[in-house]
Parts: C-alpha cells; sequence; structure tokens
C-alpha cells in the first residue's frame, strides 16, 4: 500500500458568502435592499458602516434613474478576502451615473459623492443591453 505524505498542512476552506436578490425600482424596494443587505452583514458578522450607506445610495438611484417600468433592480453583495463589493444592477445602460456637485440648498443629488468618500473604490460597468451595474468596494477589517 503507497501512502502519500506532504509536509504542508492542509488549508483550511475559505467560506463563499454572497447575497443576491431582485427589488422592485421603488422607494420601497430601495428601502428593502438597505434593511436586508444590513441584515446580511451582521449574519456575515461584518461592519455595516458604511455599507449600508453605500447600498441605500446605489439602490435609491437604481429605483430613481435606472427604473423602467415591469423590470427589477438586483443587488449583489460578495466578500472576497477582506473586500466587500456591493453591486447594483438596473435597466437603464443609457443613463451612466457621474457625481455632480449639487446646489447648497439642494434636496437630493449628492448620493455619488457619498459612495466617491466612503468607498475605497467605486464605478460603472456596463452590462448587457439594457443593463448597467454600478459597484462599491470597501474593506472589511475593523481597522
Amino acid at each position: 500500500m503507497n501512502q502519500e505524505t506532504s509536509d504542508r498542512a492542509p488549508r483550511p476552506a475559505v467560506p463563499v458568502r454572497n447575497f443576491s436578490l431582485q427589488l422592485s425600482p421603488t422607494p420601497r424596494g430601495a428601502r428593502l435592499a438597505r434593511l436586508l443587505a444590513t441584515e446580511q452583514l451582521r449574519t456575515w458578522g461584518l461592519p455595516t458602516h458604511p455599507a449600508e450607506l453605500i447600498v441605500a445610495e446605489l439602490a435609491t438611484n437604481a429605483a430613481t434613474h435606472g427604473r423602467v417600468s415591469g423590470r427589477d433592480f438586483r443587488l449583489l453583495l460578495y466578500v472576497v478576502g477582506d473586500t466587500l463589493r456591493i453591486e447594483v444592477t438596473d435597466t437603464r445602460g443609457d443613463r451612466l451615473p457621474c457625481p455632480q456637485q449639487a446646489a447648497t440648498d439642494a434636496e437630493s443629488g449628492r448620493g455619488l459623492l457619498l459612495v466617491e468618500t466612503l468607498a475605497d473604490r467605486w464605478g460603472v460597468v456596463p452590462g448587457p443591453p439594457p443593463r448597467k451595474t454600478v459597484w462599491a468596494e470597501v474593506g472589511t477589517s475593523p481597522d
């Protein structure tokens, strides 16, 4: 009987963490995205700040600017190493987001500036027509 030996200890399996759901492009859908994402992060034992604010902004943008009647938006969270990636996909690929300076008395228009400030990195990826995905990454380590 042949027996193989190795000097290396087996590596523990790294858990794959991902969470995905489709939501209606409405204020209620955006609110549910934030609440469910926050709960999922807690379940994973990850910090909720700043991810919950980023999810809220991206989901609100999808419901406001990416809304097409009868078409949902998708929220995807996944963890790779110590990075949480947040993706929101909507069906308005013809409307790419760009941060703008809002008027000082404006009640909205600062969402992407907030995402830009809170995220380590963020961007937009065109998807198969008519989709686009806005993504943001944040570190999950406690420091």
